[in-house]
């Protein structure tokens, strides 16, 4: 990556995805007027990969109570991941939509493509409600995410956000003080 895409606007994309049992056309206007997780990851019939949707799937009510859809992404087809859902256990609970990128135009909308394997780094981003890229984080591709932690990032930034003259330091959990930057607090931390 060269340039960051903290608080760029998501690029035109339109792609087909499966969710609950259907195929469906996903574009990044489905991205707009709502927070966004868009999951990249390699391939599907994986190993790290369907233990992180599975980690997802079972954070996924906590994700839809905060007002966020959740969008897993490889650059497989979208039949490939219905074919997974079907043969998994683990990919079998997820009810969130599973975009198909065969010609990797999202995945490199998003910067994480790795060209050389034609696969998606492991690449998470939190959208906001303009279509705004708040959160960014990439690992790499033998370390798994945390559905937990992504939590804690997706309401820190909804956080700061409805409070814009404050900011969430570090491990801030939900409830817990916030900082509102003056001079001074300027050495004092």
């Amino acid at each position: 990556m060269s340039t960051s895409l903290i608080n760029t606007e998501v690029k035109p994309f339109s792609a087909t995805a499966f969710h609950n049992g259907e195929f469906v056309d996903v574009s990044d206007a489905d991205l707009r007027d709502k927070w966004s997780i868009v999951f990249f990851y390699p391939a599907d019939f994986t190993f790290v990969c369907p233990t992180e949707l599975g980690d997802l799937a079972d954070n996924y009510e906590e994700f839809q109570k905060l007002g966020v859809e959740v969008y897993a992404v490889s650059t497989d087809k979208h039949f490939t991941h219905k074919a997974w859902h079907d043969a998994s256990e683990t990919i079998n609970k997820i009810t969130y939509p599973m975009i198909g990128d065969p010609t990797g135009v999202i995945t490199r909308n998003f910067e994480v493509m790795i060209e050389e394997d034609g696969l998606a780094e492991r690449g998470t981003f939190v959208i906001d409600p303009d279509g705004k890229i708040q959160v960014i984080e990439i690992n790499a591709g033998n370390i798994g995410r945390s559905a937990t932690e992504l939590l804690r990032k997706v309401k820190a930034a909804q956080y700061v956000r409805a409070n814009p003259n404050e900011v969430c330091p570090a491990k801030w959990e939900e409830g817990e003080a916030t900082l509102a930057p003056s001079l001074d607090l300027v050495g004092k931390i």
